[in-house]
């Protein structure tokens, strides 16, 4: 037997699928929107929470731009891996009038949604080995996106006592020497947790203090209640910006998740790097979206005051139906558009001759029984935990919200 055949019968047969893509789980509330339409397709009448969605049309104006865009040659073959540069231009003026923070076009990375800007700033800046201070409970691709890149993700978790938000003390208690990045995201999904301007620039100092880069995802930023303000980590604090990466895209504000445009904004040499890996991973984002994306970020923000203000009505509704269930404590969300309560105390309850142990249990006995499909805290990282979407109708958003109640009042 050859030297290289007893090499690979020692290390025993080949796995068909790699280590590194093996190890990722799915994404849990793409998962539970996916098992909800499937029971919706065999004609039960499920009313699914799960989506981080926006209900409403993209706004006309956007199609009209996308559809002339269609008809000009110029968009039918490849442009810049980085983006068009009319878009770049647009996206750095739209965070200088949002944000009052005044980037450079070369500072803009256009990426096939904010999906891609999430991996590709941890893929650009984080080594194997490096630590990444993760907040939870958290959005449920981060923790995959680190991994992927190599690192390790260091969970930091606030429960509902603190309205969901860490301390300076939490992160530091988390610090070691092989912290590099923290991911902040405020905004947040799942909690839709706004972290003050005081407390951001507290975690922007201690991260300056240390050398610790920031990613920070933004992508709600427009959707804020009660007076609340999204206060952007660089602006608060200037001398972040050379180690700050921030995230952001359409998607929730224009409600453009299908058309997948998202971005990066950071320091030159970063996004000239990330620019070069993307180049490789996937050229151009389609032309069609990028057109579309600028008729989005170059035009007025109407459309999202109009969402904001139908979210805010579903949130005061949403909150009001949950915590008149006992059992149940859901704490108000001053952003994005979903609520995050506790079901800790219903857990080992008997409903309907079970009695789930866990979130997880909870929820698919939620499914069977009521036909609502909601999403287990395992998912972001804290058991015990629901995530109601409020991006759905109010009337399903009620109706839905009553089956639940009308099941877990059976608790015994």
């Amino acid at each position: 037997m050859a030297t290289d055949e007893r090499a690979g019968a020692a290390r025993g047969p080949r796995s068909r699928i790699s280590t590194r893509i093996a190890g990722i789980k799915p994404s849990a509330t793409l998962a539970v929107d996916a098992k909800a339409k499937a029971l919706k397709a065999e004609g039960r009448p499920v009313i699914g929470f799960g989506a981080g969605q926006p209900d409403f049309p993209t706004p006309d104006y956007v199609v009209e731009a996308a559809a002339a865009a269609v008809r000009e040659r110029a968009n039918h073959g490849y442009t810049a891996a980085a983006g068009l540069p009319e878009l770049r231009e647009a996206i750095a003026a739209k965070t200088l009038r949002d944000s009052d923070y005044p980037v450079q076009s070369s500072q803009v990375l256009v990426t096939n949604g904010g999906k891609q800007a999430v991996y590709s700033a941890f893929a650009t800046i984080v080594d194997p080995g490096d630590e990444v201070l993760l907040l939870a409970p958290y959005w449920t691709t981060y923790p995959e996106s680190i991994t992927l890149a190599g690192g390790v993700p260091v969970q930091v978790t606030a429960d509902e006592s603190t309205g969901y938000l860490v301390t300076v003390e939490q992160l530091e208690a988390a610090r070691t020497e092989r912290t590099k990045v923290l991911l902040f995201n405020s905004p947040s999904n799942p909690t839709g947790a706004v972290y003050p301007r005081a407390l951001i620039e507290e975690i922007g100092r201690w991260a300056l203090e240390h050398g610790i880069w920031v990613i920070t995802d933004e992508i709600y930023e427009h959707l804020v209640y009660d007076g609340v303000q999204s206060v952007s980590l660089p602006v608060v604090v200037p001398e972040m910006a050379e180690q700050t990466i921030v995230l952001n895209g359409v998607a929730k504000t224009y409600s453009m998740t299908g058309w997948r445009v998202g971005w990066m904004v950071g320091p030159q040499d970063v996004i000239k790097a990330a620019s070069s890996y993307q180049s490789h991973l996937c050229g151009n984002v389609a032309n069609v979206s990028q057109r579309a994306a600028l008729a989005a970020v170059a035009g007025p923000l109407d459309a999202v005051a109009e969402m904001r203000a139908s979210f805010d009505a579903r949130r005061k509704k949403i909150v009001s139906m949950l915590s008149a269930i006992p059992g149940i404590e859901c704490p108000t969300p001053e952003g994005a558009f979903y609520a995050y309560p506790s079901v800790k105390a219903l857990l080992g309850k008997e409903i309907r001759g079970e009695r789930p142990a866990d979130t997880v249990a909870l929820a698919d006995l939620i499914l069977r029984e009521a036909e609502v499909a909601v999403v287990p805290g395992e998912a972001f990282g804290t058991p015990g935990y629901f995530r109601f979407s409020y991006a759905l109708a109010e009337a399903d958003l009620v109706e839905g919200v009553t089956r639940v109640a009308n099941l877990l009042g059976e608790a015994r």
